[in-house]
């Protein structure tokens, strides 16, 4: 058992939530709307019956400990963001002149462009031509300078690249004249490593924790991401590039669930959105290096070089409390706590402690087949599902038809990186306003008007389609963000992870599509695929619950008790509505206290009764 030397806690009677010792400005409000009491009966249910939730209550919603976790997970993502976008960069455009080389046996002197000159063919506007040169013959260099060659043919000895001062993947492997790859093909390989990695990690964070899991995915930083610099061919890029690939999904699902684990209400909105913050400096940082280091091998040296360092996480990262428990290791869940309350120099109540329980074996049992056996799972997964491949086809799309427009690699992605950061701290403007859902409908409905006109503008408006995609990229980005936080709220803490990683899959899917149609002859094909996956994702996310101020969810069974729960409150609430508009704020507590104390009587003995029915 645990000691209590080993957790400064003291013995006090329970009291009352924070939430109702302290008025907050919706509570003085003169306005008491149906839907607002609702929200505030469910934060005090929260409270009476998310017990670990109380618990990270009392030591301090946001303490130095729940700082000094923020910034763990934050670092990295810079990481990720080099490791992402670094394709886009090694692929600088190139023009490539057959090795000519053999002449230089009879003409030693010849500089290099008297051997262009002598050895390669012109096109009709007078330059070099590309891929070809004239046969080599035995003869002097007076005849030849005389005569002239003749017969040409494809080149023979390798390319030469007198126009480039970098060093790119394409003059290193010779990625010319008929072998040519590009950057859109290489992130298809990219975004096949972040569909296993999806599935594969999310699985790993559920099974094993979701700090073994970051610390296997900085592994893979390390190993894939730094030791892309030093591939000998074309295919060991690649491979690396797919091991990346699945290590950066890891990281990003695991260290989504454990910030919404371990922090509450808008704290975990906040980590999130900070969390994607640093992705979006970590781009433009990613740029100013590309735009100045000569060599595409260094631009991997310095990108993955910090996760060496990041190993030393084994020793920083707390696992999630909620996780502990869903597993039935409670004595390690109350460990973390304790630790926590020591960082943040705070005392936990011992009676809090001691009302954490571990669930029964058979509820906190879960595999991926539930996702298809539990119909609130599977409708979750199924909504987000869509939203996912909507913002991600929308995202690649418009990302994209900056590449119409002539732009420099360099500029293409400095836009985004300088648009996406406001975009994302607006978001918390939204989720304090509106809410998780009304924030998703709200973003994602302006990201894919701005894809769709992105997609029927003229091309002779450059000016206003800029424009155009950088508000999309604003929005998208946006909805990147409440996607994640929203997402991991909905679902359960034992399949967290998992949900996680199959929506996932989505946005692999919808990036797929959008590299494969994007490039086609002009069709219809991209816009009818916009609208369709907006109008779907936007009608079926409107479709979904709120989860501001909900408890969040840790097993299957959470959610038809809640429901039940929440029906026969609505309907006592009802009849009670006036009451509550013109009463004063103790009036209105104590009415919702009496109400939440009649009826949370009765709704224990409902749920007692549905689980000896199921137990039978």
């Amino acid at each position: 058992m645990l000691r209590e030397s080993s957790c400064r806690v003291k013995h006090r009677p329970p009291h009352l939530p924070k939430e109702l010792n302290k008025p907050t400005a919706r509570e003085r409000s003169d306005s008491w709307s149906l839907e607002r009491l609702l929200r505030r009966l469910r934060a005090m249910e929260a409270n009476q019956d998310d017990k670990l939730a109380r618990v990270l209550r009392a030591l301090g919603e946001f303490g130095a400990f729940q700082r000094r976790l923020v910034v763990l997970i934050l670092i990295p993502n810079i990481l990720l963001a080099f490791l992402t976008f670094a394709d886009f960069f090694v692929f600088t455009a190139q023009r490539p002149y057959c090795n000519t080389s053999w002449i230089l046996a009879v003409g030693p002197n010849l500089t290099e462009a008297e051997q262009m000159n002598l050895t390669l063919p012109r096109g009709p506007d007078g330059s070099f031509q590309t891929c070809l040169m004239y046969l080599p013959v035995a003869w002097d260099l007076d005849s030849i300078i005389r005569f002239g060659l003749n017969y040409t043919k494809s080149c023979q000895d390798g390319w030469i690249y007198p126009d480039t001062k970098k060093r790119s993947l394409i003059n290193e492997f010779d990625l010319v004249c008929g072998k040519e790859q590009n950057s859109e093909s290489v992130q298809t390989i990219l975004t096949a490593g972040l569909l296993i990695g999806s599935l594969l990690f999310g699985l790993i964070s559920d099974k094993l924790g979701r700090c073994p899991t970051l610390l296997v995915s900085l592994l893979g930083l390390m190993v894939f991401g730094f030791g892309t610099a030093f591939v000998n061919t074309f295919n060991q890029y690649l491979f690396f590039r797919f091991g990346v690939s699945q290590a950066l999904v890891g990281y990003t699902i695991s260290s989504v669930s454990l910030a919404t684990e371990w922090l509450l209400t808008e704290h975990r909105a906040h980590a999130v959105i900070l969390e994607h913050c640093f992705f979006s400096v970590g781009v433009l940082l990613l740029t100013g290096l590309a735009y100045s280091l000569p060599h595409w091998r260094l631009l991997f040296l310095l990108g993955g070089a910090p996760a060496f360092p990041l190993i030393s996480y084994i020793w920083a990262l707390p696992e999630s409390p909620r996780w502990l428990l869903m597993k039935g290791r409670l004595e390690d869940a109350k460990r973390a706590l304790c630790h926590a309350a020591d960082v943040n120099k705070t005392t936990l109540p011992l009676s809090l402690l001691d009302k954490l329980q571990l669930p029964r074996k058979k509820k906190a049992k879960a595999s991926i087949l539930d996702f298809c056996g539990n119909r609130h799972l599977r409708k979750v997964t199924l909504v987000m599902g869509c939203v996912w491949f909507a913002v991600g086809y929308s995202y690649f799309t418009v990302c994209l038809k900056l590449k119409d427009f002539g732009m420099n690699v360099h500029l293409r992605y400095v836009i985004p990186g300088i648009v996406e950061v406001p975009a994302r701290l607006c978001c918390v403007f939204l989720l304090e306003h509106v809410g998780r859902k009304w924030s998703l409908l709200a973003t994602l409905f302006q990201g894919s008007l701005m894809c769709l006109l992105a997609l029927t503008l003229p091309s002779e408006l450059k000016s206003i389609m800029v424009l155009v995609i950088a508000l999309g990229e604003f929005s998208l980005a946006a909805s990147a963000s409440v996607f994640f936080i929203y997402t991991a709220e909905l679902l359960p803490t034992v399949l967290r992870a998992t949900g996680l990683g199959l929506v996932s899959l989505a946005w692999a899917a919808g990036a797929v599509l959008s590299l494969m149609i994007i490039n086609q002859t002009p069709t219809v094909l991209p816009t009818l695929v916009c609208c369709v996956s907006a109008v779907l994702a936007l009608f079926l996310c409107s479709l979904l619950p709120e989860t501001e101020e909900e408890p969040l969810p840790d097993m299957l069974e959470h959610y038809p008790l809640q429901t039940s729960f929440f029906r026969n409150m609505t309907e006592k609430l009802v009849t009670e509505e006036a009451a509550f508009k013109d009463g004063t704020d103790d009036v209105v507590k104590n009415t919702i206290l009496n109400s939440m104390t009649l009826n949370l009587d009765s709704d224990t003995s409902l749920q007692d009764g549905a689980e000896d029915t199921r137990d039978g």
